[in-house]
């Protein structure tokens, strides 16, 4: 699968579209661009559908608009991590404890270490 299919295959409209300013997918920050190809990737493996994934973020942002945050500002990858998060788990592919692990790992790295 070419990486124009895998992008083929996300949204275009609807509450699992990802921001796409003039066309072109958006990424704030390095995390987000890295979630995403993490992403594509396992899918381009074949280790799940992408309706399970779009399904889970679908309710991962339902979640969040149920939930009303009015102090916090809206982060669609933020849900995207959610929802990434229990595919994970789902699938058996990194239990919630080893995730919390690399997690804070990660968090540890020093100011500026972005990779």
């Amino acid at each position: 699968m070419s990486a124009r299919d895998l992008i083929d295959v996300l949204d275009t409209e609807g509450p699992a579209a990802p921001p796409r300013p003039n066309g072109e997918l958006l990424f704030e920050a390095p995390w987000e661009a890295r979630l995403f190809g993490i992403t594509m990737s396992l899918f381009e493996s074949g280790l799940f559908e992408w309706e399970e994934f779009r399904n889970l973020l679908i309710d991962e942002i339902q979640i969040w608009e149920a939930a009303g945050h009015p102090e916090e500002e809206w982060r669609y990858y933020e849900r995207w991590a959610a929802a990434f998060e229990r595919l994970l788990a789902v699938k058996a592919l990194c239990a919630a404890p080893e995730l919390g692990n690399r997690a804070a790992e990660f968090a540890k790295r020093p100011h500026g270490h972005d990779h």
